[in-house]
C-alpha cells in the first residue's frame, strides 16, 4: 500500500457549501487543471455520485479512471476501482470540520503508480497534486460558483 499524505486548509464557507463544491464532480474540469473530464457512472440512493470515471492530464501523467465514493456527515472518501493505466491504486478523502466562521478541509492521499519513482519525487509530487487541489476548491468554494 502506498504511503499517505495529508495536507489542510480552512475555506471561508460552511461544511455544507464545501461539501456540495466537492460533491459536484462532473464540474471539476472547470476548477482543476489536471482533470480534463468527469462523469457520473452511477449515483446513489441519496443521489450523490456513487462512481464516477475521470480524465485526467497533468502533463507526463495522462490517465482515465474510476473512484468509487463513500459520503458520510463529515466528507467523502473514495478508492479506484477497476483498470488504470498509471494507478495500481488510489485511496483518499476529505474530511470537512467546521472551525470559527468556515470550515477545515483536510485531504488525504495515498496512490501507488505503476510506473517506477523514486519515493521523495513521489511524495513531492502527492504533496503538489493535494496542495493544488485544495487551493483550487478554495477559490471555487468562496467565488460561490
Amino acid at each position: 500500500m502506498a504511503d499517505v499524505a495529508s495536507s489542510t486548509i480552512t475555506i471561508a464557507a460552511p461544511p455544507e457549501q464545501v461539501l456540495a463544491v466537492i460533491a459536484d464532480l462532473e464540474a471539476y474540469p472547470e476548477w482543476t487543471t489536471a482533470i480534463k473530464s468527469a462523469e457520473i457512472v452511477e449515483s446513489g440512493a441519496d443521489g450523490r455520485p456513487r462512481q464516477a470515471k475521470f480524465v485526467m492530464d497533468a502533463g507526463v501523467l495522462k490517465d482515465e479512471y474510476v473512484l468509487e465514493y463513500d459520503w458520510n456527515g463529515t466528507g467523502v472518501s473514495w478508492h479506484l476501482v477497476g483498470k488504470s493505466a498509471v494507478q495500481r491504486s488510489q485511496v483518499g478523502s476529505y474530511a470537512l470540520a467546521p472551525k470559527g466562521d468556515g470550515t477545515e478541509v483536510t485531504y488525504q492521499l495515498a496512490v501507488d503508480i505503476s510506473m517506477p519513482m523514486l519515493g521523495m519525487f513521489k511524495r513531492k509530487a502527492e504533496k503538489m497534486i493535494m496542495d493544488s487541489a485544495l487551493k483550487d476548491l478554495k477559490k471555487r468554494v468562496e467565488s460561490g460558483a
